[in-house]
């Protein structure tokens, strides 16, 4: 999940929910704090899933529906 407000480009691995046809609810981390850290989606957000491509592998990024 893309964090927001960091000063700099960084995302924190998440876990995710399918709930019905292709939509996903975002999970908290275990750590997950609001006032600590502010997610592009915060968990209970429904999202749909993309798969990304990098150098060291491909990779799931949530994005609005």
């Amino acid at each position: 999940m893309r964090l927001l407000n960091e000063g700099t480009e960084v995302s924190r691995p998440t876990l995710a929910r399918e709930v019905a046809g292709g939509l996903y609810e975002v999970l908290p981390t275990v750590d997950y704090d609001p006032a600590d850290e502010e997610w592009e989606l915060p968990p209970g957000a429904r999202v749909r899933i993309e798969k990304r491509k990098a150098k060291d592998g491909d990779y799931f990024i949530a994005v609005n529906p």
